[in-house]
């Protein structure tokens, strides 16, 4: 079932399934009880008004038997209850102890079986509302005695019986609500904190634990939750130090071979033309190898939960003109905001930056432009290149670690880690880097971070 055009939540069906049963039973309750005292005080009343018909109707009789009694006064002596009227056929005559009834006071059908000489009752709708009529053949005297009793305060009684029943129908259906409500609080708040721990976990607090419960439905679920993350947390802290220690194992040879090409390098003219290209090959690789061992060891450190919070305010114009001139660019690309400072572990903003520099150089056709802008509390900056740009499909993936392409961008002159390392650092300083597309039609990356409050 779907509620404006929504399927609704496991709270609202556990209500509304409440709700209904509640309904159901309660309604199922009240119409049953409706019609066993419906039947019951109806049949009791069709008893007593028998009863009393018959007893008149045989006091009629023994009055009527003396030639000389006079109608009128043997209606008024019988002493019916009050409401009740008799009609009376004697000698082809109708007489009535009410002034307003007569013969059409009784129903044809009555009459009929009365005449045939056959006791008979029913119900009715008269003028005044229900009644029963109960028709006795007097064949000693020959006439024919009817009783009509009013069931007016009858069917008052029934509606405000049906009335507090339906009350109680309601009252019951919202208590099975209410019941309903605490039962989904019950069920669904455990999975709320289940929920929250879990994207807690994902945004990278390892540490985080469902509380302990005395519940014994919910500790087995508690148990087998705190135990997968205490199991993941120690498999990620493995491989963070794995990756650490290979890192740092072979920081000692590159070392050596970097200083072993530098020296080849110091002598380059002394060798001959086809050595100079190999020794040149040698070079940019080791250079590569360096920038990945170096953006390894930053993967580590963040995997192993070791990252440095943003602790110092850094004025980020200048930091950008500071990278730029790194990145042999001239400061005069950046425009924009001035007088924007961030909270920031400096060192590592301006890696992430570098890496976004080097990416448009190296992958982009060239760096373009850097935009510095303010939009409400957080601070947008803009690095632009002019290479063909990123298709929408691969936008999100060039962020992935060891990301790579069939185009210039996904050259194997790269890592395919820089990226990695902006979106790891952007996420440290609570902010984002995004790819779009930049107003020339190339690549647009798109940095977040909230300015720091004075």
């Amino acid at each position: 079932m779907k509620v404006g055009g929504r399927t609704p939540g496991l709270r609202h069906r556990l209500v509304l399934a409440l709700g209904l049963v509640a309904l159901l039973v309660s309604a199922v309750f009240a119409v049953s009880t409706y019609l066993l005292a419906r039947g019951y005080l109806l049949g009791q009343r069709e008893r007593v008004v028998q009863h009393q018909a018959f007893e008149d109707a045989a006091f009629v009789q023994r009055r009527l038997r003396n030639t000389d009694a006079d109608v009128s006064a043997v209606l008024t002596a019988t002493g019916t209850p009050a409401g009740n009227t008799i009609i009376l056929k004697w000698r082809g005559r109708w007489y009535a102890s009410a002034l307003d009834e007569g013969r059409d006071a009784v129903p044809a059908g009555v009459r009929e079986q009365v005449a045939d000489g056959r006791a008979t009752g029913q119900r009715f709708q008269s003028a005044d509302g229900p009644s029963l009529v109960v028709g006795v053949p007097v064949p000693a005297v020959q006439a024919e005695f009817y009783e009509i009793a009013p069931l007016t305060e009858l069917e008052g009684n029934l509606r405000l019986l049906s009335g507090i029943l339906i009350g109680g129908a309601l009252l019951a259906t919202a208590a099975g609500a209410a019941l309903g409500l605490w039962a989904s609080r019950s069920v669904v708040t455990p999975l709320n904190r289940v929920a929250v721990a879990a994207a807690t976990i994902a945004g990278g607090d390892l540490d985080t634990r469902l509380p302990a419960t005395e519940d014994p439905e919910l500790a087995t679920i508690v148990g087998s939750f705190n135990s997968m993350v205490d199991t993941l947390q120690q498999r990620i802290n493995r491989d963070a130090r794995l990756a650490a220690d290979v890192s740092h194992e072979l920081r000692s040879p590159l070392t050596t071979l970097v200083g072993s090409v530098d020296l080849l390098n110091a002598r380059r003219d002394e060798l001959p033309e086809r050595s100079q290209r190999a020794l040149d090959l040698v070079t940019a690789d080791l250079q590569r190898f360096r920038r990945l061992l170096d953006d390894l060891l930053e993967l580590a450190r963040a995997d192993g939960g070791l990252d440095r919070r943003p602790s110092a305010q850094v004025e980020l114009s200048s930091l950008l003109r500071q990278v730029l001139g790194e990145v042999g660019r001239d400061p005069s690309l950046l425009t924009g905001a001035d007088d924007v400072v961030v909270l920031a572990d400096k060192p590592r903003l301006g890696r992430m930056f570098r890496n976004l520099f080097e990416n448009a150089e190296t992958h982009g056709g060239g760096l373009t432009a850097v935009e510095v802008s303010r939009v409400g509390s957080d601070i947008l900056v803009l690095v632009n290149d002019s290479g063909p740009g990123i298709p929408p499909h691969d936008r999100e993936r060039v962020f992935e670690r060891f990301a790579t392409g069939a185009t210039k961008r996904g050259s194997s002159s790269g890592t395919g880690l820089g990226l990695a390392l902006a979106a790891e650092t952007a996420a440290v300083h609570d902010g984002a880097v995004w790819c779009t597309a930049s107003p020339s039609g190339g690549a647009q990356f798109v940095v977040r971070l909230p300015e720091a409050t004075p």
